[in-house]
């Protein structure tokens, strides 16, 4: 079972920004020295959330020249944000920098205030990052010599002649990593033989107390079709090694009780940041265009902790993702840094990944601790 570092530490002001900049990456190295596969990024605008995902690409570069060890993922890249040259281009460019080491994750966002930005209706999304995938499939596969490229999506116009440079570094193009919770997402994950994220609730109820039980219906559903597809062996097993459960917030301490005593000091400045983002996105649902149907429970509330939290001692928590192992979830995701990132912050996430690294990881990948 893989272990992962899920970026996703907040600011709440400007002059916090490149703190936590340096932070985030001396806690990059930290993960790399402990033993963990990879580091993901989010892909997120304007709300002053995770500085570094306004162009998480960018930093997955730089860190990418530092640790040569890691897998570099995004956990996910909201689609209809991205030109699909530009989308193309950098894929390619982060490929052969990490000899291969990448894992895009593709949605179609979830943020009305990031859509009007871009200058996509939310209620449109899905269809641009559809329309957006093809045309990069269709870059992806383009010569010099062969027919160009029309692009007439939305607000993406052009038109490509030439090949795109430089040429990806794996086979046909870096792994893709659908969400398999709509049908057509999980189907173009099995299909072209790559991993998937495997969510822990069923819309419109984002959240709730069995998780498990969303995990087992969606990744068998994901794994049936995978080797229902007709992929070699080692297609396969690549897929399943990096088929993800991400927990927006991991916090191990030395018992049950003071792991979630401080998960609720977390939980309560993140919900504290989240009220105070509210103003905006509020602004930008003020349209029916850009109006969400579905909300997300308050982070304090059982719902909420169930579905994206992982706490507790590191015996507790090791019970806990045994049937997540024993189900075949490649890859757990690791929020170690969740809701702003003060000192203290940044010590607890340090203590988790240390406890998970001496603890947890051996346990449930038959190393003696």
């Amino acid at each position: 079972m893989r272990f992962s570092v899920f970026l996703n530490a907040r600011t709440t002001a400007a002059d916090q920004d490149r703190q936590l900049i340096l932070d985030l990456i001396d806690h990059s190295e930290k993960a790399e020295a402990l033993g963990f596969d990879a580091l993901f990024l989010p892909d997120h605008h304007f709300t002053g959330y995770m500085p570094v995902a306004s162009d998480p690409m960018m930093f997955a570069a730089y860190l990418a020249a530092k640790l040569k060890r890691m897998h570099f993922g995004f956990s996910v890249t909201s689609v209809p944000l991205h030109h699909p040259v530009r989308f193309v281009e950098r894929i390619n460019i982060l490929d052969q920098l990490t000899d291969g080491k990448l894992l895009v994750g593709i949605g179609s966002g979830t943020t009305p205030e990031e859509m009007i930005g871009f200058g996509v209706n939310y209620k449109e999304a899905s269809a641009v990052s559809d329309a957006n995938l093809a045309i990069a499939e269709q870059l992806w596969a383009k010569t010099a010599e062969s027919a160009p490229v029309q692009i007439d999506n939305g607000p993406f116009q052009g038109e490509v002649l030439q090949r795109i440079a430089p040429a990806p570094y794996s086979a046909d193009h870096a792994r893709l990593m659908p969400v398999a919770m709509k049908e057509a997402s999980m189907r173009r994950a099995a299909e072209n033989g790559w991993p998937a994220f495997i969510p822990a609730f069923t819309p419109p109820r984002i959240g709730g107390t069995e998780p498990l039980t969303h995990v087992t219906k969606y990744f068998t559903a994901y794994r049936d079709a995978l080797l229902a597809a007709g992929h070699a062996d080692d297609v396969v097993a690549d897929a399943l090694d990096w088929t993800t459960h991400t927990y927006q917030c991991v916090h191990i301490a030395e018992t049950d009780e003071q792991a979630r005593e401080e998960l609720e000091v977390i939980l309560t400045a993140y919900q504290e940041a989240v009220d105070r983002e509210k103003y905006y996105a509020d602004k930008a649902e003020r349209d029916a265009a850009n109006r969400k149907t579905d909300e997300t429970p308050l982070a304090l509330t059982e719902d909420w902790i169930g579905t994206w939290c992982l706490y507790g001692s590191p015996e507790t928590v090791i019970e806990h993702l045994k049937p997540y192992r024993e189900l075949g979830i490649g890859n757990i995701l690791c929020g170690t840094t969740t809701g702003p990132l003060t000192q203290q912050r940044l010590d607890w996430g340090n203590r988790t990944l240390e406890l998970l690294s001496e603890k947890v990881m051996p346990a449930l990948n038959g190393v003696p601790a």
